[in-house]
């Protein structure tokens, strides 16, 4: 009985050993089935699968091209003459306004190649950002004009009237009047963008190509390329490889969610068309400063006009300080808005409206966005006391 007690309990064991690893198997033939497409899914923090939805810029599209206006601007004949008689009193060469672009093709974004002679003219894009009509564009499209005529989406042709200019960031806005409220863009936070994300490319290349939408990705972010002819510019692009062409200068860089990220201004080529990359203007820039012509119309950036050196242990042997940072002034320029505020040779400049200042180049960052008009307070170490200057920034000196 014992024997057969045991075959019983030995089979009961084995079928049920039999039965799991079946059941194991089949389960393992349901997980890895290759004959399935996958499908993709994004998981959520508490691990619940969430549709993804198909991925297109259709919506952003048809959004940006309402926005996105064609802006032809001409030179009056008083100011072709006014400019022709300042160039010839400058003596400069007739071959500087036939050869003057660069790589970056920023001469080509708008203006005819003969600006020298006759009146400029040309072609390029805009951005409505208010309901009642303001645009914004480059300055290099309409700095130069007095007769500025655009066409919205729906092929309507408005006068416009140029509010104001800043050469500075190549950014300038010009206003129609329409009846009724126009569609608009709502800015988007350029700060927050990431490279490699999606973005559009929203103009008018060669002019005649109206409403035209390119993608790429962000490529690059906060480049500086030294293409705007200013003492005082401000550069600090996104790169892109949306296809961007003369005519486009002025136009939007738009994200997927049909924000505005950046105004098209120049692109890298040796032959004056796209070859790779072009460079938006972010948003914030443009938004601050857009803001700031509407309220006060030209934007003029201004200098404080020191010259010296940043402060080492070099220095501060040399000159017996008793600080160990900051910038040393050695000597300013005539009239200067650092002469007239009471600033003198020996000062070093430590903070610029209670920032630190370590070096030249912390000055230029904490003044960069300073205007014709406004005030700051800097505060230099005289031998070995701390002063305070009320800077009132002037234009015209």
């Amino acid at each position: 009985m014992k024997n057969i007690f045991s075959l019983i309990l030995a089979g009961m064991i084995g079928g049920v050993t039999v039965v799991g690893i079946n059941h194991f198997t089949q389960n393992e033939k349901k997980v890895v089935n290759y004959n399935q497409s996958p499908r993709a899914t994004l998981v959520g923090h508490n691990n619940t699968a969430v549709a993804v939805q198909p991925f297109d810029f259709v919506k952003a599209s048809e959004h940006a091209t309402e926005v996105v206006v064609h802006i032809m601007a001409v030179e009056s004949l008083t100011s072709a003459r006014k400019r022709q008689e300042e160039s010839r009193r400058s003596r400069r060469s007739p071959f500087d306004d036939f050869f003057g672009g660069d790589i970056f093709g920023n001469d080509f974004f708008g203006q005819d190649y003969f600006r020298g002679n006759g009146q400029k003219n040309g072609s390029g894009s805009g951005v409505i950002f208010s309901k009642d009509g303001y645009i914004v564009t480059n300055n290099h499209v309409v700095g130069f004009a007095d007769n500025i005529l655009v066409t919205l989406q729906d092929g309507r042709e408005v006068k416009a009237t140029k509010i104001g200019t800043d050469p500075s960031t190549d950014l300038a806005v010009i206003k129609i009047n329409v009846d009724g409220n126009l569609p608009t863009l709502d800015f988007a936070n350029s700060d927050d963008v990431k490279v490699g994300e999606w973005v559009l490319a929203v103009g008018n290349p060669f002019s005649y190509l109206t409403s035209t939408v390119t993608a790429g990705i962000i490529s690059a972010k906060g480049r500086d390329l030294d293409i705007i002819s200013e003492d005082k510019s401000i550069e600090e692009f996104l790169q892109t490889d949306a296809v961007v062409n003369p005519g486009n200068s002025g136009g939007a860089l738009v994200s997927t969610e049909g924000k505005l990220l950046g105004i098209n201004t120049a692109i890298a080529t040796p032959t004056g068309v796209y070859a790779g990359y072009s460079f938006a203007i972010p948003s914030n820039l443009v938004k601050r400063v857009v803001f700031d012509i509407v309220e006060n119309g030209d934007i003029e950036r201004v200098n404080l006009g020191v010259l010296g050196y940043d402060v080492d242990e070099s220095v501060v042997e040399d000159y017996n300080l008793s600080t160990d940072f900051g910038f040393y002034v050695d000597s300013m320029d005539k009239r200067s808005i650092a002469q007239l505020s009471g600033m003198l040779p020996g000062d070093v400049i430590v903070a610029v409206d209670n920032k630190k200042v370590e070096k030249f180049e912390d000055i230029v960052e904490l003044m960069k966005y300073n205007k014709a008009g406004d005030t700051v307070n800097i505060t230099v170490k005289r031998k070995k006391e701390s002063k305070k200057i009320k800077v009132k920034l002037r234009k015209g000196l």
